[in-house]
């Protein structure tokens, strides 16, 4: 099931495939998406990984026609994930570290609405969760400016070009905006 990375194959991971081990999928839009591949497959109970475009308007877009910034689309890391090893919860943890929540699209260097940052929840619960980590965030004082990261329904994920999948893997002085010592 793995590939030579150690990453799954996202063909296998069918709704069939989902409900029968209960396996969870989620996506996280925080900025370029090299960075946040890298650091959330380190994650303990995440399955796999995969690189892409979503949240917009135009199917199957090419990283050319997102970065023109009229797609809608932003880029992002979808993720497969064993509850039995770790939550959502936990999942949301990392995601408020490794972005800046009060900047709506930059991250880094990286500027556009490409590099918004959102959360795309699979069901109810996941939504619920999920609001309720931005209001804490929001109550807890340690931003003065409002949170802007938004927080969608999941939309059709389209995976990102084959060079763009592990990149950081393949490029290990690649641009990074994301401190990946933190995953875990």
């Amino acid at each position: 099931m793995n590939d030579k990375n150690g990453q799954s194959d996202f063909r296998e991971f069918s709704s069939e495939y989902l409900n029968k081990t209960g396996y969870q999928k989620t996506a996280f839009a925080v900025g370029c998406f090299w960075g946040a591949q890298a650091y959330f497959k380190k994650v303990t109970g995440v399955v796999a990984t995969r690189v892409g475009y979503t949240g917009g308007h135009l199917p199957n877009p090419t990283y050319e026609q997102v970065c023109a910034g009229d797609t809608g689309h932003m880029e992002a890391v979808e993720i497969v994930f064993d509850p039995k090893l770790t939550s959502f919860s936990h999942l949301l943890e990392h995601f408020w570290q490794v972005h800046n929540p009060v900047s709506r699209d930059k991250q880094g260097a990286d500027s556009g609405s490409q590099y918004g940052a959102a959360v795309f929840y699979s069901s109810d619960s996941q939504k619920k969760i999920a609001e309720d980590s931005k209001k804490a965030l929001e109550q807890s004082g340690k931003y003065a400016n409002p949170i802007a990261t938004r927080i969608l329904p999941r939309k059709e994920f389209y995976p990102a070009e084959e060079y763009h999948q592990d990149y950081l893997d393949k490029n290990p002085g690649g641009y990074c905006h994301i401190d990946l010592g933190g995953a875990k």
